[in-house]
């Protein structure tokens, strides 16, 4: 049974900072590539960050220069910094279990933590 348990979300305003965390459990480890999505009312729910088994990271251009993942895979934890947060990155915020493609895209599995919402007022 996998489970992957993301936790950290909360109520900010705009320009601070939160820190999601992702532990994985069950069959997920060191061997899968990790990502966060985010899901917002009335929008599809979009790739934010991705991180393979080697440490290699890939951002969405929105979040770029903003959004920091990482990954412990001692711990099987992943990890999303979120600073200078804005109005529009509201949302509810999912970690992903899947595998990096050779081309360097990510391909998800359907493998998800049950989502932590993240609020920013402006």
């Amino acid at each position: 049974q996998v489970q992957l348990v993301d936790s950290g979300g909360g109520l900010v305003q705009a320009g601070e900072s939160l820190r999601l965390s992702c532990a994985a459990s069950g069959t997920i480890s060191s061997r899968n590539a990790m990502a966060w999505y985010r899901q917002a009312p009335g929008k599809r729910r979009e790739l934010v960050a991705s991180i393979t088994t080697r440490g290699t990271t890939n951002y969405a251009d929105f979040v770029k220069g903003r959004f920091t993942i990482s990954r412990d895979n001692a711990k099987n934890t992943v990890y999303l910094q979120m600073n200078s947060l804005k109005p529009e990155d509201t949302a509810v915020y999912y970690c992903n279990a899947g595998e990096s493609l050779p081309s360097g895209s990510y391909y998800s599995y359907n493998y998800w933590g049950q989502g932590t919402q993240v609020t920013v007022s402006s």
